[in-house]
């Protein structure tokens, strides 16, 4: 078997290629296709665990739900992980690899190109139908050399490409026009078809801005795809998606998030968004933890040291223990755990300066970040309500101390997290646990929220079912396979 290939584009970041791609697999594989995703490419602290065994970008875990196939390691053969403003941890094929700056990485990235191709080849013999997501736009013409993420791949691979673009943000005919206009002729070439999406309003309105585009490009428009306003729904894998979370969600028992720099996987608390009896509100920085908060919530992070410092510089330490002091209860996830210590050890400096940082010492307990990262899924059951969870984990360092003998979890390779004598201050290392109707239900309820009112994976399931049928209202699904080859 050797798939078609087709590759989606877009003429910036967040313009919903990643939900494109999604909601095309499920519906081609309600047309009886075998179909995979692919991303060459990704830059994303939201991760999740593949099949077998290593790190892939949130957005392709979500594909391959939609495709109805496992997630693998090779639907995102290159992650980037950002530590820091200039640099990132360098995931391929699943597996931690080194740390490089910016610079460095671009003039490397060449080097995992047989990786991505390996991936391509694997997937391809598989498969009945690929569908690529690219990274960012292909505009970005100072980035063209040694590409790994667009047109490159897409040249390597030999793969046709569809541009698409966001109505929303304005500007989309420019957009299209320009992003044709500034490709070299060979990735022109390439260059097959666009598609207009989140239109607000009836997309017939649009008729003469898609034959303006077709005039102007000789492209042909693929479909005008209405706003979903399911999106919401489903987790979100860009940073750029927390611009649209802060501030109330409803009204509700208040639980307070804390937006770290370096947030990781904070898709960690998309349930926790949609229970009805639940205000979540993210805080800021340079915002103080609102006094009305039952819950803190310190989520994870990709530089835990960094964010613990940018914690106290925002002065969330002294609110957290004028939090504490009220009732509050508090609740770090795996980074967030780990700050909640008396302190952090880094003797070979694998996420930033060497030494060692004094936690917020919320929890009697030290954790130590040495070689070998935890990356596995997890079957727990909650100590406290006795309540099942699937979750999984993903970080360095081993935690340990008193409070660890009050475990968060109990999983079946041993005892998770830690909580505090008076039962207020909790810590886990289990991503995802929320997803688990039967444990958000009771973790709430010992809140005193009344939650627990849906079912959280049909919700996900359902609603990409109704992305694909919205695609394939509004898309030229036949005309997209056709393009493919």
């Amino acid at each position: 078997m050797t798939a078609k290939a087709i590759m989606f584009m877009g003429t910036g970041s967040d313009v919903g290629k990643s939900l494109i791609v999604a909601g095309l697999a499920r519906a081609f594989v309600r047309r009886g296709l075998k179909v995979a995703p692919f991303k060459p490419q990704n830059m994303s602290n939201n991760a999740a665990v593949a099949i077998d065994g290593g790190e892939i970008g949130r957005a392709q875990h979500l594909q391959a739900r939609a495709a109805r196939v496992p997630p693998s390691v090779h639907m995102n053969p290159v992650l980037l992980k950002p530590e820091s403003e200039t640099g990132a941890q360098v995931i391929v094929q699943g597996q931690r690899g080194q740390t490089l700056k910016a610079r460095d990485y671009f003039k490397a990235r060449q080097s995992f190109m047989p990786a991505i191709l390996e991936s391509f080849s694997r997937l391809k013999a598989e498969n009945d139908l690929i569908l690529v997501e690219g990274a960012g736009s292909p505009a970005e013409t100072n980035l063209r050399d040694g590409d790994l993420a667009n047109f490159g791949f897409a040249q390597a691979g030999g793969v046709p490409a569809i541009l698409v673009g966001d109505i929303h943000r304005g500007g989309v005919i420019a957009s299209i026009v320009g992003t044709q206009q500034v490709l070299g002729p060979a990735d022109r070439e390439l260059l097959k078809g666009f598609i207009i999406n989140k239109f607000h309003g009836d997309p017939s309105l649009f008729d003469e801005g898609r034959a303006d585009i077709g005039r102007r490009t000789g492209l042909p428009c693929l479909g005008v795809v209405p706003h979903f306003e399911g999106a919401r729904k489903l987790p979100a894998e860009d940073a750029l998606a927390l611009e649209e979370m802060t501030g109330v969600t409803r009204d509700g028992l208040v639980i307070s998030v804390l937006r770290l720099p370096r947030i990781a996987n904070f898709d960690d608390l998309d349930p926790l968004r949609q229970e009805p009896g639940i205000a979540l509100r993210f805080v800021n920085p340079g915002e103080a933890i609102p006094g009305d908060t039952r819950l803190v919530i310190i989520p994870g992070s990709k530089a835990t040291a960094a964010d613990l410092e940018a914690l106290r510089h925002n002065g969330w330490d002294i609110d957290l223990a004028a939090h504490v002091r009220r009732g509050g209860h508090v609740l770090g996830l795996c980074g967030g755990y780990q700050m909640l210590g008396r302190a952090i050890h880094d003797p070979e400096g694998l996420e930033g300066r060497k030494g060692s940082h004094t936690g917020l010492g919320l929890l009697d307990i030290e954790t130590m970040l040495l070689p070998g990262k935890t990356v596995t899924e997890t079957r727990a059951t909650h100590v406290a309500s006795g309540t099942d969870i699937t979750a999984y984990e993903i970080h360095l360092g081993n935690t340990t101390g008193p409070d660890c003998s009050r475990p968060f979890a109990k999983t079946t390779t041993g005892p998770d997290g830690a909580v505090s004598a008076d039962g207020r201050i909790a810590g886990t290392y289990l991503h995802g646990c929320f997803t688990a109707d039967g444990y958000r239900a009771a973790y709430l309820a010992g809140l005193g929220a009344a939650a627990g009112g849906f079912a959280y994976e049909s919700v996900i399931d359902e609603t990409l079912d109704q992305l694909a049928t919205l695609l394939e209202r509004h898309l030229d699904l036949g005309m997209i396979l056709g393009l493919a080859r």
